[in-house]
């Protein structure tokens, strides 16, 4: 299928990339109405992903894509099966209300058309993620999650709060994203295969490549970074800082489980193994616990669902990683249900927060007569994230515990305590705003507009009918899901309930009696919790702190060694690392040239070599600094009279030229220089100058030495002489090289000697201006540090 010669799905990726471009166009002139016009782009998108259904579920799997950078093997082509058809329509799906949602959230605020603009940007970069055949698009569009996020949670820009999280973010998942593009390269280079749908049919190479331990470690640092597992999961509740749409769409249904994606992904042919069935349960299962036990201890409303959904994500990966079917079969299923309820719950955080003017669930109570809609929404999704039936959520629980029961029962205490403690937290969730009393809020409360309860209302709404449509729901949408994660194209015996009544039904009547009592208990539970954490202290969010701290201080302190402010510093590091690069290979390699014993200079050659040491000599011995440069001109003097001697007076008399301009030009400069006339270095510091000197100059003798002894290649020389005249049309070789075969570098050349005569300009006026009045010093402007007199030590 394909659309204007482009295949569709290309276009549907990059759809929301185009609309990116038009949306702040589209808001100046529909204001929050727009989101109704742009909202249709992604509902396109979800009705493309739509078409693929019952194709996937027949087991069929599709490459569309084109050809991208061919010498490098790139190819920009997406591979559609269960696993990405299902989880594009959960982006785009969800993505077309969260546009509508932004659009009432969002209203009056001068940048909601940059934020639809942002929006739009992650959306297009998450359905690369999960479409992507290509392993380097896959890491390009994973990287683009990365930068969209931090600009998303940073939106608010001039909190400070904002700022810190975006950072943290972006530091965290852009760190993980380094680690899975050394997964991915070495994924490359253990298959020989650079397609997703290639790797897939390698079976066993990646478990028995010797590559495989390394290749672990590097894709689950890009996963368990991105879907926020322990110890990396404290950037997801600091994201709360995000206004709530991006909550909703980002940190519930997408981004965070771009991990999970990954490794379902690669499930068939990295799974099955010791490592990975005792890393991903361990891991998840401490996730799940910690992020629901941090959940009881909120008040914020986001902060509690944010907790949340660390915890589930944790669950998902816990039920990836055991190798059980079953449980795979439960991991599918409740990623399914927590897109559902949780971006229905987030959604309507945000509407009690735009409503009511607070989150804080100690600050609400009684607006379940005001919020009729949202009571409504908030009550089908909790029920749902409860795990109580006919929702979604219940079948969800069933199946996993089915799956969990059968492979270990610590997996299976796991998962029980975690959904009794989400089970908890979301009736707090759903009730506490809502019941009780009327209490006074910073806004009167009032039901919000279509724009902002229809998002929540209808996923909530989709939480019960999936349930209710079990015929349809499984077969068509989450049994090939669960087949590509299994790694067979078809899994047609995927069933919603469990074949048989028992510890499921069991687990699942407990997990609802305790998860009712801790409700009931919430409070004290809270106070429980909070005196816990309070009194540990120390955090992963406050070692983040810290190790962003130590870097910053030995960076500064590495700065500070390396950027003294010393030109003398500079200087010397420079000619270290010249004769360490002239020196060292030639030791190392063995190439160090043979000395030929004493040459047959003739007796004019003896009098230019005796010039060079009287200038030498003339150096070390001058008193002052102006003559010591005056003497340094005798070694250009001396060069200039061997090209003399060697029958090139062209050369010699450009070296003559230079020389004595630049005797001059360093006097002049001299002159304005705030300096002493002798260099008054202490011998401490001149003796290494002098090793380091002659250090530089052995170097370059002994290379020119080797150079000498190698046999002379005169190819170029005589192509130069045959096609001087006959290409460049000139008689003399050498401007012919400068100005012709090298004329590109000549100009380079030209352009450096330009551009520092004009640094040196700048700095003798601003050197003329003298130092500021008081009242230009007093104000700090850009020109008060390079207008102070330039100092001994900075001239060294």
């Amino acid at each position: 299928m394909a659309l204007f010669g482009v295949d569709d799905t290309v276009v549907a990726v990059l759809a929301p990339f185009a609309t990116a471009l038009f949306a702040p166009a589209v808001v100046r002139k529909l204001k929050h109405n727009a989101a109704w016009v742009l909202a249709v782009v992604p509902a396109i998108i979800f009705l493309h992903f739509c078409r693929y259904v019952g194709a996937v579920s027949s087991g069929e799997t599709f490459t569309e894509g084109f050809s991208w950078v061919p010498a490098y093997g790139v190819n920009f082509t997406f591979y559609l099966d269960g696993l990405s058809v299902l989880f594009a329509m959960i982006i785009s799906g969800i993505g077309t209300l969260i546009i509508l949602y932004a659009g009432g959230y969002m209203k009056g605020h001068a940048h909601q058309g940059r934020f639809i603009s942002f929006l739009m940007l992650f959306m297009g970069s998450m359905l690369g993620v999960v479409t992507a055949n290509n392993m380097i698009t896959l890491f390009i569009f994973w990287e683009l999650t990365s930068i969209t996020s931090f600009l998303l949670i940073g939106f608010d820009h001039l909190r400070k709060a904002s700022r810190r999280a975006a950072m943290q973010a972006l530091v965290v998942t852009g760190g993980g994203g380094l680690a899975l593009l050394a997964g991915v390269l070495m994924i490359i280079s253990a298959t020989g295969q650079g397609e997703l749908s290639d790797v897939l049919t390698t079976g066993d190479t990646l478990r028995n490549s010797a590559l495989y331990t390394p290749i672990l470690i590097m894709i689950l640092g890009g996963a368990f970074t991105k879907s926020a597992q322990f110890p990396f999961h404290f950037w997801l509740p600091n994201a709360m800082e995000a206004p709530t749409p991006v909550s909703a769409f980002l940190h519930s249904a997408t981004m965070v489980k771009a991990g999970v994606y990954l490794l379902m992904r690669l499930n068939p042919v990295m799974g099955d193994t010791m490592a990975w069935e005792i890393i991903l349960p361990g891991f998840g299962g401490v996730t799940l616990l910690v992020g629901t036990i941090l959940a009881i201890r909120q008040t914020d409303l986001k902060l509690m669902l944010a907790y949340t959904t660390v915890a589930s994500l944790g669950l998902l990966v816990m039920l990836t990683g055991t190798g059980s079917e079953a449980a795979i079969e439960g991991a599918v299923l409740y990623l399914f249900a927590h897109a559902l309820f949780k971006g229905s719950l987030f959604m309507m955080a945000g509407c009690i927060d735009h409503e009511a003017g607070t989150r804080d669930v100690t600050k609400l109570g009684g607006l379940r007569k005001a919020m009729p809609i949202t009571f409504a929404a908030a009550v089908l999704a909790a029920l749902s994230m409860s795990g109580l039936p006919p929702f979604i959520g219940f079948v969800a629980k069933e199946v996993l515990y089915d799956g969990t029961w059968t492979v270990s029962g610590l997996i299976t205490l796991v998962a029980v305590t975690g959904n009794v403690l989400m089970m908890a937290t979301a009736l707090g969730v759903a009730f506490k705003p809502f019941l009780g009393e009327p209490v006074e809020t910073p806004k009167h409360a009032h039901e919000g507009p279509v724009l902002l309860w229809l998002g929540p209302l209808t996923l909530a709404v989709l939480g019960l009918l999936a349930a209710l449509a079990v015929g349809w729901t499984g077969p068509a949408l989450l049994g090939p899901m669960a087949g590509a994660v299994f790694g067979e194209p078809n899994q047609g015996d995927f069933h919603l309930i469990p074949a048989h009544i028992g510890a499921p039904l069991f687990l699942s009547l407990i997990t609802m009696a305790l998860g009712a009592a801790l409700y009931w208990r919430l409070e004290a539970a809270r106070k429980l919790v909070d005196r816990v954490v309070t009194a540990i202290g120390w955090g992963p969010d406050r070692g983040f702190d810290q190790v962003i701290t130590l870097i910053v201080t030995f960076a500064g302190k590495v700065t500070t060694y390396m950027q003294p402010g010393r030109m003398q510093t500079y200087m010397s590091a420079v000619f270290i690392i010249v004769a360490a690069a002239l020196l060292v290979p030639m030791i190392a390699f063995g190439e160090l040239p043979s000395f030929p014993g004493m040459p047959g200079f003739t007796f004019y050659e003896w009098l230019v070599l005796t010039l060079v040491v009287i200038g030498i000599i003339s150096v070390l011995a001058a008193r002052t600094r102006l003559i010591a440069i005056v003497s340094l001109g005798i070694q250009g003097f001396a060069v200039a009279v061997i090209y003399m001697l060697f029958g090139a007076p062209d050369l010699s008399f450009t070296q003559f030229m230079v020389e004595t301009l630049s005797v001059v030009i360093l006097a002049l400069v001299m002159t304005r220089l705030n300096l002493t006339a002798k260099d008054n270095r202490p011998f401490r510091e001149t003796v290494p100058h002098m090793v380091i000197a002659g250090a530089v100059g052995l170097g370059f003798g002994l290379l020119l030495m080797a150079v000498t002894q190698v046999p002379f290649d005169a190819r170029l020389s005589e192509f130069f002489s045959a096609n001087a005249r006959v290409i460049a049309h000139g008689r003399n070789i050498v401007n012919v090289i400068i100005v012709d075969f090298r004329g590109i570098d000549t100009l380079g050349e030209i352009g450096v000697v330009m551009v520092t005569g004009l640094a040196i300009l700048a700095l003798i006026r601003v050197r003329a201006r003298g130092p500021k009045k008081p009242e230009e010093a007093s104000t700090g402007g850009p020109l008060q540090a390079v207008s102070e007199p330039v100092n001994e030590e900075a001239a060294r």
